[in-house]
C-alpha cells in the first residue's frame, strides 16, 4: 500500500484476496475484510472449500481425515487461485513466507511456500510481529491501527484445521514446532556466527535465564535442527526476495547447502548436552 502510495497508484490496483477454509476463524476473517475496507484495496472473496472436496473426491481422500494430505491441500488450493488470478489480471503474487518459516519448512512446498515475489524472505517471525505493531501506531489510519494490533496479537497458526468447539484457534504453530523466539535466536547464531549446537545452548541459557528449562531449550534445539537439515530442499527453490538483515537464506546468495545434507553430527552434539 505505502509502495503504491510512492509511486503515486491507485490503492484499488491491489487486489486482497480472501480465501477462508475449514479452519478459518471467525477472528481471521473478520480482520482480512477489516483491513482491506480501511486501507481502500479492492478486495475479493473466494472460498475454498468446494474446490478442495472436489480434490478430495478427486485423489480418494477421505475429509473427515485431517492429516497432512487435508491440510496442504487448503495450502496449496489457495496458492493456485493467487496464481490464477495474478495471470488473469497482470499481477504479481506477493509471498507471506518469512525467515524463521524457510529456517523450519513450516511452508507447504508449492503451497505458501511459493509466490512471483517474497517480500518476507529474510525477516524472522519475532520481527514481523515487531513489524506488524510499529506500522500499526505509527504509519495507518485508526481503524487499520486497530486491525493491524488485533493481527499481531493473534495466535500463529496456518488454520488449517477446523476451530475449537468455540470457534477458536485450534492449531497453534508454537504449540507444535516451538517458540519463534527461541528458533530465530538458534536461527540467528548458527547462520552468522557458525555457532555450534552446544554453544548456542549456552547462549539460550544465557539470554533467556529461567524462562524455559534446559529441558525445554534442547527440545527445541533439537527440533530446529532436525527441520532445519531436512528442509533444505524448499529452500533450493524460493522465489526472489529482498536480504532486508545481515541472515538470508537464499540459495542465489548467503546460503547454499545440498537437500541431503545430514544432521547426525549436529543432533549427536545435542543429545551430549547433559
Amino acid at each position: 500500500v505505502k509502495t503504491f502510495d510512492v509511486l503515486g497508484l491507485s490503492r484499488k490496483n491491489i487486489l486482497g484476496i480472501t480465501m477462508p477454509g475449514f479452519g478459518t476463524t471467525d477472528r481471521n476473517y473478520q480482520n482480512a475484510l477489516d483491513l482491506m475496507d480501511s486501507l481502500g484495496i479492492t478486495s475479493r472473496e473466494v472460498s475454498i472449500k468446494a474446490a478442495c472436496l472436489q480434490h478430495f473426491e478427486d485423489i480418494g481422500h477421505d475429509a473427515s481425515v485431517h492429516d497432512i494430505t487435508y491440510e496442504n491441500s487448503q495450502a496449496r488450493e489457495r496458492t493456485q487461485l493467487l496464481m490464477d488470478i495474478a495471470n488473469k489480471e497482470n499481477g504479481l503474487v506477493i509471498g507471506t513466507g518469512d525467515l524463521s518459516e524457510l529456517a523450519l519448512g513450516w511452508a507447504t512446498y508449492n503451497g505458501d511456500h511459493m509466490s512471483m515475489y517474497g517480500v518476507n524472505g529474510s525477516i524472522p517471525k519475532t520481527l514481523v510481529r515487531s513489524l506488524v505493531e510499529w506500522v500499526a501506531n505509527y504509519r495507518v489510519d485508526e481503524q487499520s491501527k486497530r486491525t493491524l494490533l488485533d493481527i499481531a496479537d493473534t495466535p500463529i497458526s496456518p488454520e488449517l484445521i477446523p476451530a475449537d468447539e468455540n470457534g477458536n484457534i485450534k492449531q497453534k504453530t508454537e504449540d507444535l514446532v516451538g517458540p519463534y523466539e527461541l528458533h530465530d535466536f538458534f536461527l540467528y547464531h548458527f547462520l552468522r556466527f557458525g555457532a555450534t549446537p552446544s554453544k548456542i545452548f549456552y547462549l539460550a541459557e544465557n539470554a533467556f535465564g529461567t524462562k524455559y528449562s534446559r529441558a525445554v531449550l534442547k527440545k527445541w534445539l533439537h527440533t530446529f535442527f532436525r527441520r532445519f537439515f531436512m528442509q533444505q530442499f524448499k529452500r533450493s527453490c524460493l522465489p526472489d526476495g529482498p536480504k532486508v538483515g545481515s541472515v538470508s537464506l537464499s540459495p542465489r546468495g548467503d546460503w547454499r547447502m545440498p537437500s541431503d545434507a545430514s544432521s547426525a553430527h549436529w543432533l549427536h552434539e545435542i543429545e551430549l548436552i547433559p
